[in-house]
């Protein structure tokens, strides 16, 4: 398996399209199944039918299909067989135009705007209209007890304040309550792990889940084979997402910048295994290198 074939058919790639002018993701899939057995020229990869089957989970039919389809488009051709299998090379040297980015881009920004008008529209549904609004007039007002202004436009609830100072009545005053509103103000979006309603809108994604971040077996097994067992992947992984989605971390290779990720936390691993271990002394520390040594408990430890 090369890196650099991975890394092409999974982002350098050009992308087919079907009849209708939308991407060929059956293709792409059988194009990076491949990938995953070729030379780092992209040469060498001969893997069966039944293996891309497998890989993909396509029929027999659809993969033949789409092997002869990327074989029409150019990305790959035959160079001979082997054990009954042809054997392929991928056309490294051919790059998607950075103009796929940039529609994909200006695509999600129309859809964000598209949320938020009909979010608009919502709200605007639920107002009242001012000729639904029935007014009472100030002269059908007949309770005992209510005062009207002037403009016979707002009526206070009166009642009897004695003032410490004069121990007069004062019966204008307006009642007023502290009494808690019926409805509590509510945010759209506020939930551990998730994203408060802002810039982005409640329902947007963070850009690693828009790009569609996954965890593949073959990084799987590339973090495996360079750093064996010292890297937990699938809690790196998990770190590595969550990093990124608070951050709104925009990358234009996230599979790159999840091999990175991996390295330093190897890094960091070995660093930490290879700190000296202490024990207490008096006046301080010091490093031991035999951990049954009665004296590493002196001191309390």
């Amino acid at each position: 398996m090369s890196i650099e074939a991975v890394t092409w058919a999974m982002d350098d790639a050009p992308m087919l399209l079907t009849d209708k002018g939308k991407p060929d993701t059956t293709a792409r899939g059988v194009l990076q199944a491949l990938a995953e057995h070729a030379h780092k020229d992209g040469g060498g990869a001969h893997p069966s039918v039944l293996r891309l089957q497998y890989r993909t989970g396509y029929d027999r039919r659809t993969v033949q299909r789409a092997l002869r389809r990327l074989e029409t488009g150019g990305l790959i051709a035959a160079t001979g067989e082997t054990n009954g299998r042809t054997i392929w090379k991928l056309a490294l040297h051919l790059k998607r135009p950075e103009s796929d980015w940039s529609d994909l881009e200006r695509l999600e920004e129309d859809e964000r705007k598209a949320a938020a008008e009909r979010k608009r529209r919502s709200r605007s549904k639920q107002v009242t209209h001012s000729a639904s609004v029935t007014v009472t007039d100030s002269a059908s007002v007949t309770e005992e007890g209510v005062t009207h202004s002037a403009s016979g436009g707002h009526a206070f609830e009166v009642r009897d304040v004695t003032h410490s100072a004069s121990g007069r009545h004062a019966l204008n005053a307006a009642l007023t309550t502290n009494e808690p509103s019926v409805q509590p103000p509510t945010t759209d979006r506020a939930d551990v792990g998730g994203q408060t309603s802002g810039s982005w809108g409640p329902t947007q994604n963070a850009p690693i889940d828009d790009d569609g971040f996954t965890l593949t077996d073959s990084m799987r097994r590339w973090a495996l084979d360079t750093f064996g067992p010292a890297v937990d992947v699938a809690h790196e992984t998990a770190l590595f997402i969550d990093h990124h989605r608070a951050n709104l971390s925009r990358r234009p290779n996230w599979p790159a910048e999840w091999q990175k990720w991996i390295r330093r936390s190897a890094k960091w691993a070995s660093e930490r295994a290879n700190r000296p271990q202490l024990r207490a002394v008096s006046g301080g520390w010091q490093p031991y290198t035999n951990p049954t040594d009665p004296s590493v408990y002196e001191n309390g430890f």
